[in-house]
């Protein structure tokens, strides 16, 4: 079963003005299945997954592009870097738009070479697993989030609490959606034995295996939290530059994201120390051994993944559209915190997540001290689990979190 992804229109606009276009994401998100969907029938694929079609393209670089001419999608990029110096040739001869469609999962270190090979030939674009407007098919009608703009998505129907903490808990992976009947727990063991094996030792020299899977168990634990570098570190019993070398890795692999603090030069008393958040829910419930919604939704870290889930929704409404994600969050020394500002054309937009159905004015009481930063606040959003849309006061709305 093929579910529409809502980047496929970027991937369309972006082949029609770039001579290469990479796609970016963790492993089995579903990249090489939307790219092959999107592409016409004279389009060669091949995957340097492929042990022959990898040694040819590290052996042979030049034979290997012969072999495959474009228009062609090369898959797992990152296996043979090589390649990207005879790309950067073959379109500053004449290639056309759209011939070369990569994918990578391992970013850590083929962006450097992208970077230096392809710079200004390239267009880059972000892939995750899936949105909730997917897994309701409805990727056409979804748009990068703004509370101003949610009245476009009323006519989803409101999730329960039940609802929500169901998709919390089995996660957004394609494997995992498109199949009711997968092994939640099968599959994400699986995975992170995967990514242990393929990744993380090609990424960075994990010399104790036990240690990274602390970190990982450690870093899923703290998911909505202000990151401490120096407490993951401890916790796993490892160096407080190795935790931050393995945090790098979980970032640039497309699992975990960090929220940066907003800040200017005449705001010294802002927090500026990031949030860490996964970026599936159901990987970061494994690793944390929650064992089934129910669990999960009465623990004590509900709100945490309450606040996960509709962040990497957020997330996912801007990079699934080609855009880059403008996204902060603001917290100063007395301890006032706003969870989101989408900071767009020198305007904030405040956004609070909340566990409840009925959201009151005490819970965007902190919108106030925004006012310090100087800038214009447009209407904002309580994210919740709310019957319907409803003002809170004139200039912030109550949503369900479906119409993110």
């Amino acid at each position: 079963m093929y579910i529409r992804r809502t980047i496929t229109e970027a991937i369309n606009n972006v082949s029609k003005h770039f001579p290469v276009i990479l796609i970016t994401g963790p492993r089995q998100i579903g990249k090489t299945t939307c790219l092959r969907h999107c592409a016409a029938p004279e389009r060669r694929y091949v995957t340097l997954d492929d042990p022959q079609a990898r040694e040819l393209a590290i052996d042979d670089p030049k034979l290997f592009l012969q072999r495959f001419s474009p228009p062609v999608l090369i898959d797992e990029i990152q296996y043979a870097p090589q390649l990207l110096p005879l790309i950067k040739m073959a379109v500053d001869t004449g290639a056309n738009k759209g011939d070369y469609w990569l994918t990578d999962s391992q970013q850590f270190h083929l962006m450097e070479g992208v970077s230096e090979s392809l710079a200004g030939r390239v267009g880059v674009l972000r892939m995750l697993g899936f949105s909730y407007a997917e897994m309701i098919e409805t990727p056409d009608a979804s748009l990068p989030f703004m509370p101003s703009q949610t009245i476009l998505h009323s006519g989803r129907n409101p999730m329960t609490l039940s609802q929500l903490y169901e998709r919390i808990w089995r996660g957004c992976f394609p494997a995992i959606v498109t199949d009711k009947n997968m092994d939640r727990d099968l599959f994400y063991s699986s995975y992170v034995q995967t990514y242990l094996q393929r990744d993380v030792k090609v990424l960075v020299n994990v010399g104790n295996e036990l240690a990274f899977m602390k970190f990982l168990r450690g870093a899923a634990a703290r998911t909505g939290q202000l990151l401490n570098i120096s407490e993951l570190g401890r916790d796993a019993g490892v160096t407080h530059n190795t935790a931050k070398k393995w945090l790098s890795v979980l970032e640039t692999s497309g699992l975990v994201y960090l929220l940066q603090p907003y800040y200017s030069n005449l705001t010294k008393r802002l927090v500026k120390t990031p949030k860490l958040y996964f970026l599936d829910t159901a990987l970061a419930a494994y690793l944390t051994q929650w064992t089934s919604p129910e669990t999960l939704e009465a623990g004590a870290a509900n709100g945490a993944f309450f606040e996960t889930w509709a962040m990497a929704e957020i997330i996912k409404s801007y990079w699934h559209h080609g855009k880059t994600a403008p996204l902060y969050f603001y917290r100063d020394t007395d301890q006032r915190e706003v969870d989101l500002l989408i900071v767009q054309n020198g305007e904030i937009s405040p956004v609070e997540f909340k566990k409840t159905a009925m959201p009151s004015k005490s819970d965007i009481r902190h919108f106030a001290a925004l006012k310090k930063l100087n800038l214009p606040i447009r209407h904002g959003a309580v994210v919740c689990l709310s019957d319907s849309a409803m003002p809170i006061t004139q200039d912030v709305t109550a949503i369900n979190v479906a119409q993110i």
